[in-house]
C-alpha cells in the first residue's frame, strides 16, 4: 500500500476530487497547509505598507491505494492540478505499512 501526498493549489482541489472520484478512489484527507518552495512568497501591500508573505497558503491532499492503483491516481493527480505555472505542488509517495479500519478492525488493504 502507498501513501499519497499531494501540495497543490486552492483552486485546483474540486478538480482533483472529483477526477479521483472518477477513477474509483473512495476516500481523501485534505488540510489546509501553508509553505514555500521555489514560488517562495510575495509581498503585499496592507494600509500603506509593504510586507512580506513567506508562506503561500496550499492544500495538501492525502490518498492511500493499493500498489496496483498507485500509477492511475498519481497520473490522475497531475492532470487535474497542473497549470503549468511556478507554484503547481508536489506529490510524495511513501509506503504504507498497515491500515485498520476503527469500526470493523479490518486491515491492509481490506481496510481502504
Amino acid at each position: 500500500m502507498k501513501k499519497i501526498e499531494a501540495i497543490v493549489r486552492h483552486f485546483k482541489v474540486e478538480d482533483i476530487k472529483n477526477a479521483l472520484t472518477d477513477l474509483g478512489v473512495h476516500g481523501m484527507t485534505i488540510t489546509e497547509v501553508r509553505g514555500f518552495g521555489r514560488q517562495k512568497g510575495h509581498t503585499e501591500m496592507y494600509r500603506g505598507t509593504e510586507y512580506a508573505v513567506d508562506f503561500v497558503p496550499k492544500v495538501k491532499i492525502e490518498v492511500v491505494c493499493s500498489d496496483a492503483s498507485l500509477k492511475p491516481v498519481i497520473d490522475t493527480i497531475l492532470r487535474a492540478a497542473q497549470t503549468g505555472q511556478i507554484g503547481d505542488g508536489k506529490i510524495f509517495v511513501g509506503d504504507l505499512a498497515d491500515v485498520i479500519r476503527i469500526r470493523t478492525g479490518e486491515t491492509g488493504e481490506d481496510a481502504l
